[in-house]
């Protein structure tokens, strides 16, 4: 056992706790941002305001890339957080990775809100250099190149885990756990996060290196138009880079299932080979799966649309079957206490289970056919997110200021829990209800006969950002006792 598994095991304080606490108060506060651009969006749909289309599209692509870029900014926090119980990961290496996130974002936002940029956060090739007159070419280069210095800082984010896991379980083999798979001795068996970690270093380093080859040639085309570019490829590497992105930064926030549940169960989450198996699976099938983004495409190969729909089938089986199971299992007769921390993460691991299913069934040749230009799908990205991957943040966030002589829930806590939950499960429904009733998705405006699924999402959407507000105060105020 290394002497920071010792000293974090016996309750010394977290060398990057600081650090963490700012990042996820940064976090926090672009989420009530980008929901509130989210009311407004839905809002207009709905014909209770007046939105111009083209500042519809404006929101529409700050909304994307920042509700995407705050999930892995929190998401990496939690995983730097939780691996620094176990590795001596240097605290320099994430004050340049929050650098270069930041500075990307800046850009990010130029290139939208000075530049006029409205693409959307997938940045589709040849969209950023055939905008109409929307845009100039400027502001494309200053978006791309956001996500181009985010994407370097995850990179250099990843490499310094994948160092000091390599060094501390002899190899990334080690880490992921891979040798105890095929037979290898469980002397030193990495814990879950380190599994975890490992295995989401690795396919999102893959995605990252994808997606910053498709932005780099895209820049170049935009400088130099006459540079081509095979708008099927830069697809392709764009939906594996997108898909394998957003997936990660759940991944890398449910470790603090892993490490907090049994704190409050008294049951260690162990590494097992079912454990290690599933996450094995993980790696394969979140690269594999994007295929499902392009069934629509005649002219992709016949057998990667059918992979696409065999593995959707097959992607939510480590999740629901493993991660999702065992959560239930631990808190089975385990006489927990709940409180805010606690039920945020089980609420954010219990709805990116759910938020699987649809995205199974959007998988179905036959069903991707009617629905996948519809806002089925950003109702299923919707449970992702919304009642997951920013449930799990949170909740480690109100785990971060706990009151460790507060055992159970405030009244106000249970209110604002019970409004974001309400309110998310209420708002996604809106969306899964337009798409069965083919509404199409990134319409800035709306017939009439469309426009009671996005009042009744205006106002579900009003309850989420009251609740989160409430969440962002509560932390903010809990930070500043603190300090």
């Amino acid at each position: 056992m290394s002497a920071v598994e010792t000293q974090t095991q016996m309750g010394g304080t977290n060398p990057h706790a600081n650090i963490i606490k700012f990042t996820m108060l940064l976090g926090g506060v672009v989420f009530l941002l980008m929901m509130v651009f989210g009311l407004l969006m839905r809002a207009a749909q709905g014909g209770l305001i007046d939105l111009d289309p083209s500042l519809f599209y404006l929101l529409l692509t700050a909304h994307g890339a920042g509700m995407v870029g705050s999930a892995a900014l929190s998401g990496a926090a939690i995983l730097w957080y939780f691996c620094a119980r176990h590795l001596d990961l240097r605290g320099s290496i994430y004050l340049a990775f929050l650098g270069l996130f930041l500075l990307g974002v800046v850009l990010i936002l130029g290139g939208i809100f000075i530049g006029q940029y409205g693409g959307a956060w997938t940045f589709l090739f040849p969209l950023p250099a055939s905008s109409g007159g929307a845009w100039g070419a400027g502001a494309a280069v200053s978006f791309l190149l956001g996500y181009l210095l985010i994407g370097v800082g995850f990179l250099l984010f990843y490499l310094e885990i994948g160092l000091k896991v390599s060094a501390r379980y002899r190899g990334l083999l080690g880490g992921l756990g891979w040798r105890y798979l095929f037979g290898g001795a469980s002397d030193d068996l990495p814990p879950p996060t380190i599994v975890a970690a490992s295995s989401v270093l690795v396919f999102n380093t893959i995605g990252i290196v994808f997606g910053a080859a498709v932005i780099a040639a895209t820049i170049v085309n935009l400088l130099f138009p006459s540079f081509a570019v095979d708008p099927l490829l830069a697809k392709n590497a764009t939906y594996f880079f997108g898909h394998v992105f957003i997936n990660a930064s759940i991944y890398m926030a449910v470790v603090a299932v892993y490490e907090l549940l049994p704190d409050y169960t008294g049951r260690p989450w162990k590494t097992s080979k079912l454990f290690v198996g599933a996450w094995a699976a993980v790696v394969i099938f979140v690269q594999a799966v994007y295929f499902h983004h392009l069934l629509q495409d005649v002219n992709m190969p016949a057998w990667t649309l059918a992979l696409g729909q065999i593995i959707s089938y097959a992607s939510g089986v480590p999740l629901i079957g493993v991660t999702v199971f065992s959560l239930l299992l631990y808190v089975k007769g385990s006489g927990l206490k709940w409180d805010l921390p606690i039920s945020l993460l089980v609420l954010g691991t219990v709805g990116w289970g759910i938020g699987s299913i649809p995205a199974i069934i959007d998988g179905m040749l036959a069903v991707n056919k009617l629905m996948h230009n519809t806002q089925w799908v950003p109702g299923h990205f919707h449970i992702y997110l919304l009642l997951g991957e920013v449930a799990m943040a949170f909740g480690f966030a109100a785990w971060l200021v706990k009151d460790r002589s507060q055992a159970e829930m405030s009244g106000l806590d249970i209110l604002v829990f019970r409004a974001y939950t309400l309110g998310g499960v209420g708002f996604v429904l809106m969306f899964l209800w337009s798409g069965a009733s083919s509404i199409p998705r990134r319409w800035a405006v709306h017939y009439e006969e469309w426009q009671l699924q996005s009042q009744l999402a205006s106002l579900f959407a009003l309850v989420v950002v009251l609740a989160t507000a409430g969440m962002v105060i509560r932390y903010t105020l809990s930070l500043m006792r603190r300090s």
